[in-house]
């Protein structure tokens, strides 16, 4: 802490600042209130100071541009209403605690220090353009992120700028009060970081700006990589420094960058609600946020059904060890793998020659163009065409095709017997078009009012001696009209290449076609090879995929209907990143040409069969962007839970030794054994009741499935559970209160305390759910407590006795 004349400077500057904050609002409140109102009265009134004039060329000129000047007025008055509302919001964040640090600097050739404080924006005296605050993105604030008192330096546009920092300081102000400060010469947030830490879990993440390490503040402003990759352990903050980099590359590249450029792909929907107030808190837009499932589930989700990521994982967790799970695994193994995918391209390539499977085009019951008849023009094109290309000459082949077939089916039976259904409208219609004929070119026969009267009159009665010759061109629009309208889905379904035979291409490859076997060996086919094909094809055959075919589908629809590329996208985040497969990776940076990719992950939080290593030599994201222009970053410092909760979960890891806990301090995680079922939820429920009363606001228990998560559900509330949520893969926010939850639904968020519903040796076995078990232990910030009736997992057999308690 400071002596009590640096407390008293301190409280006067603070004093300062807010004054200066307060003027700015109160000068801010009636322009942003004004500027409101005249937008609002220019949209009201648009229309009705232009009057709309084309009667000769002068007047439509005068009033195009009449209509112009209003609209440059609008778009003006809705600018500035735009920057002061900005500016306004920015000055009621500083508000409750404008600044958080400071930082006094020197520049080398300077003669004195430069008093710097800094926020979440920043704020210019009024009087001069000194800034009373800068914000933490500017870059003489990286300073304060990245040096200890002493030699000191940031980069700026115009170069580097080099001097000496001679004091470091941290505030902590709630509600426009001074409640602590301290100097520092250590890591930021020392001792902030423990009164941050030390708090409960909430139902959404907030900002980190305060706390940024200098390891985190490194991926924040990194400007140079196009893939940084990001090896973190759990709790290690990666997440949040992820969220604090698309605010500071927002406020860096303003005027060429927008959050709709930018696209985070989360591990589920749950977690989009959970980091939703970050960004906003910066004076941010959020990012276009979605999960990759959900992506493949909007390009594909209309023909066949998907099985979610999460549906794949339950299948193998229940299945244990079971023949048909190891075969399955197997599958999905070699379906995620780049060598799958280079397999994909070599059949692409097969098809330009042989193999190319069409709908036929259907109408009424009849085939207007056969499979045949496609394929063969298909196959009539140069050889050296692409895959693509050839398609886009086939549909344009198709819908010519169509045109003679729609006008040879005017004279069907069928089409007479649909004119003695057609309305006033049709007629009416019919008529105005023939009118349109004539006068176009000049027809001998001409239109009056006396003859349009006589004209609708013959046909609201059904009088046939009103002809005047033109019965037979009139039949001749009704019936181009009715078999138009009739043709119409069919040309649209040909527009949308539904002939191809998508479906029936992907399942040639696991039909057993010679050429396509040798295809697959050449690419290092799986043993269970035949028992891979049986599982898919059946699959198929209910007009269903499993989730390791879903990417290779939509691969496989890409390579023969041409690349749906995205080249607005500038930045793309994948959390949760270990999860992903390398196919899957490839798959997005060819989908996503020109963006750059920050990927977050923990290889120790793999619990899905595809995962991707990070951080290895050999890694598949390297080769995306090549060595050169990736960056691996790894945090090893865990910040979430306790020292007591860190040591003893990383201990469940073989690999678990470079896992650093930060100095917070709390209970040693409890192993508690039970009888059985019943006694196990009489004693949660004693547990979770003795929770709450400690103010605990967030506890999950954690279960390995969604099928254990329903059981424990139902005992727990027959126990006499009070307010307790079932959590699931359809659950949309995250929210404060006790939670019933599977493991891998878990990932990425935190709770006050965990509870493991069971621990035993009869759920957790096998090595291959070992991290599961990990990342469940690793939610809990505060308080861990396993139970188990029966033996406990084999996991715990290399922890040491001293880092739990037991309780028998």
């Amino acid at each position: 802490m400071i002596d009590a004349k640096d407390w008293r400077q301190e409280q006067e500057w603070l004093d300062l600042v807010l004054a200066r904050v307060r003027e700015a609002i109160a000068e801010l409140d009636p322009q942003v209130s004004g500027l409101h109102e005249q937008v609002t009265d220019i949209r009201r009134r648009f229309w009705e100071e232009v009057t709309v004039n084309t009667s000769t060329d002068e007047d439509f000129e005068e009033t195009f541009y009449s209509i112009k000047q209003q609209e440059a007025l609008l778009s003006e008055r809705e600018r500035s209403h735009r920057i002061r509302l900005q500016r306004w919001k920015s000055m009621h964040r500083l508000l409750p605690a404008p600044y958080f640090g400071r930082i006094d600097f020197r520049e080398d050739g300077l003669p004195a220090n430069e008093q710097i404080y800094i926020g979440v924006s920043s704020l210019a005296d009024r009087v001069g353009l000194d800034f009373l605050v800068y914000d933490w993105r500017t870059p003489i604030a990286s300073m304060y992120y990245d040096h200890l008192p002493g030699d000191a330096a940031y980069e700026t546009p115009g170069g580097r700028i080099e001097g000496t920092m001679t004091l470091k300081r941290q505030f902590q102000i709630r509600k426009g009060q001074l409640q602590h400060v301290f100097d520092t010469s250590l890591t930021i947030g020392d001792e902030l970081l423990q009164q941050v830490l030390g708090k409960g879990a909430d139902a959404q993440m907030k900002s980190i700006v305060a706390t940024i390490q200098r390891e985190q503040n490194a991926i924040i402003r990194d400007d140079h990589s196009r893939m940084l990759i990001v090896q973190g352990a759990a709790g290690s903050g990666k997440t949040s420094a992820a969220l604090q980099r698309v605010a500071y590359l927002l406020y860096k590249n303003r005027e060429s960058l927008r959050a709709d450029q930018m696209v985070l792909f989360s591990p589920n929907p749950m977690f989009n609600s959970y980091v939703s107030t970050v960004l906003p808190e910066l004076g941010e837009e959020n990012m276009q946020q979605t999960t990759f499932y959900e992506y493949l589930e909007y390009w594909l989700g209309d023909s066949l059904v998907l099985e979610d990521p999460f549906g794949q994982i339950e299948y193998l967790l229940a299945s244990g060890g079971t023949d048909e799970a190891q075969v399955r695994l197997q599958a999905i193994q070699f379906k995620a793998s780049g060598l799958f995918l280079e397999a994909l391209e070599q059949y692409a390539t097969w098809l330009l020659d042989d193999g190319m499977l069409f709908h036929s085009i259907r109408y009424r019951e009849r085939e207007l163009v056969t499979e045949d008849q496609i394929r063969q023009q298909f196959y009539s094109y140069e050889s050296s065409i692409r895959l693509a290309n050839r398609i886009v000459l086939l549909r344009q082949w198709l819908l010519h095709e169509l045109t003679g077939l729609e006008r040879a089916e005017r004279q069907a039976d069928w089409v007479q017997e649909e004119l003695d259904f057609l309305d006033i409208d049709d007629y009416t219609e019919a008529y105005t078009e023939l009118r349109r004929q004539y006068e176009k070119e000049e027809a001998v026969i001409r239109f009056n009012d006396q003859y349009a009267d006589a004209y609708e009159d013959s046909s609201e009665n059904g009088n046939d001696e009103f002809d005047f010759g033109l019965g037979e061109k009139e039949e001749q629009i009704l019936r181009r009209n009715v078999v138009k309208a009739s043709f119409r889905p069919l040309r649209q379904e040909v527009k949308q290449l539904s002939f191809i035979d998508l479906k029936g291409l992907y399942r040639q490859l696991f039909s057993g076609v010679p050429a396509l076997e040798t295809l697959m060996e050449e690419s290092g086919i799986p043993l269970s090879w035949p028992e891979i094909c049986s599982q898919t094809l059946e699959k198929l055959d209910r007009g269903e995929l499993y989730y390791e075919d879903a990417t290779p589908f939509l691969y496989l629809k890409d390579l023969i209907e041409g690349t749906r590329t995205n080249t607005q996208v500038r930045h793309l985040f994948i959390d949760e990143a270990q999860d992903y497969s390398p196919f899957q990776f490839m798959f997005l940076r060819k989908l996503f040409p020109r963006a750059r990719m920050t990927v977050l992950g923990d290889f120790s939080q793999a619990i899905f069969p595809q995962a991707t290593e990070l951080q290895e030599a050999d890694s598949p994201l390297i080769p995306l962007f090549g060595e050169k222009d990736t960056r691996l970053v790894r945090f090893n410092r865990s910040y979430r839970s306790t020292r007591e909760i860190v040591e003893f979960t990383k201990s469940l890891l073989p690999e678990g030794a470079g896992i650093v806990p930060f100095d917070r301090h709390g209970k040693k995680p409890q192993l508690i054994s039970v009888k059985d079922g019943e006694s196990r939820a009489v004693q949660m429920l004693a547990d979770i009741g003795r929770l709450q009363a400690e103010g605990y606001d967030t506890i999950a228990v954690i279960t390995k499935t969604a099928a254990e998560s329903r059981e424990a559900y139902e005992v727990l509330t027959q126990e006499g559970a009070g307010k307790l949520r079932l959590v699931n893969k359809d659950t949309l926010t995250f929210e404060k209160g006790t939670v019933v939850i599977p493991a891998y639904l878990a990932k990425g968020v935190e709770f006050d305390a965990v509870l493991i519903y069971d621990a035993s040796a009869a759920v957790y076995a096998l090595e291959s759910e070992r991290k599961l078990f990990y990342t469940a232990c690793t939610r809990a910030m505060h308080h861990l407590q396993l139970y188990a009736a029966g033996q406990w997992t084999p996991y715990l057999e290399g922890v040491d006795d001293f880092l739990f308690e037991k309780d028998a």
